[in-house]
């Protein structure tokens, strides 16, 4: 079908400039006083068109701004009916042309089919952005698991601590602190020598839990001290200075 006027797509609606459209129809009535006469017989302006600037050459080669308007092609048809001459006729064939073959099964699943592959596209960015997200957060967390891996495990270990992180918080060396369990009939060596809380002093100070260290592969049984025990021999310690 040769194109007789312009035609221009909105998404899936085709439109036509009323200023081709008045060129075409060789309207001797100038364009600014022309449209607004044809927008009067009961045209809604964002409904059967919209009102657009274009840009063109004055005569002396400078830019000058026009006003022009998209319509929809029951529009222009409308308006082709109204001029009652040979180009309006012409011109609305031409639309009526335009809208069959617009409307035939073969367009309608060629544009069915260019909507899914543009959606297609936008999918497969969205899905490219969401592997770099995943990628990204994937780095995060593998940065942050060993901070993870030990808030899990004092958690775990219901906010128990071992004696060289009690000593610490105590501000006493290991040693000291050690020394001082003992000797205060707090905890005794067994034959291995690993350090056990005496059952009578064990007034839930320590507990003795089950552990295991995946880097060393060790596992065992290991004495911790609890909340209470931090503060009883903070307290200890504060009236024996």
């Amino acid at each position: 079908m040769n194109e007789l006027i312009k035609i221009t797509y909105d998404g899936d609606k085709p439109l036509v400039s009323a200023r081709d459209l008045h060129e075409f129809l060789e309207v001797e009535t100038p364009y600014h006083k022309w449209f607004p006469r044809m927008a009067e017989y009961g045209f809604v302006e964002g409904t059967d068109f919209s009102v657009t600037d274009i840009f063109v050459r004055n005569p002396n080669g400078g830019p000058q701004n026009l006003k022009d308007a998209a319509l929809t092609i029951e529009m222009a048809k409308e308006i082709c009916m109204l001029q009652r001459n040979e180009r309006g006729k012409e011109a609305r064939q031409y639309f009526i042309q335009l809208e069959k073959d617009w409307n035939s099964p073969e367009k309608v699943m060629a544009r069915a089919l260019r909507i899914a592959e543009e959606e297609l596209s936008t999918l497969r960015v969205e899905y490219k952005a969401l592997e770099r997200d995943n990628s990204r957060l994937s780095t995060d967390l593998a940065a942050a698991q060993p901070k993870a891996d030990y808030f899990d495990e004092l958690v775990d270990r219901n906010l128990l601590t071992n004696f060289r992180e009690t000593a610490k918080q105590l501000q006493l060396g290991e040693r000291e602190f050690i020394h001082f369990l003992i000797e205060h009939k707090y905890l005794f060596r067994d034959k291995r020598g690993k350090l056990l809380p005496y059952n009578d002093k064990n007034d839930g100070l320590f507990e003795v839990k089950e552990c295991f260290n995946e880097k060393t592969q060790w596992s065992g049984t290991q004495t911790l001290v609890t909340p209470k025990g931090r503060e009883t021999f903070r307290l200890l310690y504060a009236m024996a200075s």
